[in-house]
């Protein structure tokens, strides 16, 4: 008898991958009797002859890869992997391959899908640095954040960092509890829902703690060198002419940025000129830099958000 270790990253929700009481690897001991399968914490260990133990070394490599692309692993997902099938004969993907950014939570699939948000994605494809612009609920953000969670799937990067400026839209900071990162989560909440749609919860929470992922008030960007990383910085019509130059030149090595902002709602004080747009005329003809203009045909909220959209910008003209 050959025996053979599997160890599976920390990341791994094992209730996800093993399957309640360990279901998922009981179906796959149960198609090999000769040989001996037990999962204890993150390690599958195999005890068997050496072309059985290849056998199911291949489908247990075939079922992570399934796992880490679609966020979960079923019955009939084991049941196709052991009859000999692959990822092409799964029922999941409503979409061809080439128009998925990341299978998420919940079935989810998230893809680019107008012709404005396909640009954005094949900016961010040939670009270290991407300006997405456009008006409320155009999908820039949400897309910003699946590109990167795409990004450390793939091992592009080692890290995910989402910013944003701490500036008061109107209402108050300075009441809330806590310190300033602390009082500026609740307005970072898009990003967290948009987190919570890409990735399980028990992989994100071991993201988060681990700093992985960090989300944070961009005044905590100061000084530091982002060293291969994807950078998401947010609400950027909302930065000063500093703050934006400050974000710009903490690209370290490796590195990717995507730049989300409305220009139609900067909450600076008015004598304050807004760091997106000052960005936007200055780096316009550098090499590597992207811009993509969004417009309320790209909006994908409730039909009435674009004809809200539209009317305002009647009224402003």
């Amino acid at each position: 008898m050959v025996e053979k270790i599997i160890t599976l990253d920390n990341d791994v929700s094992l209730i996800d991958f093993l399957g309640v009481e360990n279901n998922n690897i009981k179906e796959v001991a149960a198609a090999f009797p000769m040989s001996k399968i037990i999962s204890r914490g993150n390690e599958i260990r195999i005890k068997g002859t050496t072309p059985e133990i290849s056998r199911i070394t291949d489908i247990l490599e075939s079922l992570m890869q399934h796992y880490q692309r679609y966020g979960k692993l079923t019955h009939e997902n084991v049941q196709t992997y052991l009859n000999g099938g692959n990822e092409s004969d799964q029922n999941s993907v409503p979409v061809s391959d080439d128009e998925v950014l990341v299978y998420g939570t919940k079935g989810i699939v998230v893809r680019a899908k107008t012709a404005n948000m396909k640009r954005l994605v094949e900016a961010a494809e040939t670009n270290d640095l991407v300006f997405a612009i456009g008006p409320a609920g155009t999908g820039k953000t949400y897309t910003a954040v699946a590109l990167a969670v795409r990004a450390l799937k793939n091992k592009e990067v080692r890290k995910i960092i989402i910013t944003r400026p701490a500036v008061e839209a109107g209402e108050n900071l300075g009441f809330l509890p806590g310190d300033l990162k602390e009082k500026i989560d609740p307005y970072l909440r898009p990003i967290y829902d948009a987190l919570d749609d890409m990735i399980p919860a028990e992989k994100l929470k071991f993201y988060l703690e681990n700093r992985i992922i960090e989300i944070a008030p961009l005044a905590y960007m100061r000084g530091r060198t982002l060293n291969n990383a994807f950078i998401l910085l947010d609400e950027a019509q909302n930065t000063t002419a500093m703050q934006m130059k400050m974000f710009l030149t903490r690209m370290g090595p490796s590195s990717k940025a995507i730049i989300t902002g409305d220009r139609s709602q900067i909450d600076l004080p008015k004598h304050q000129k807004s760091g997106l747009s000052e960005s936007i005329g200055i780096l316009r003809d550098i090499p590597g830099i992207a811009f993509v203009e969004l417009d309320g045909r790209d909006v994908v909220r409730h039909r009435l958000v674009k004809a809200i959209i539209n009317a305002y910008e009647k009224a402003g003209q």
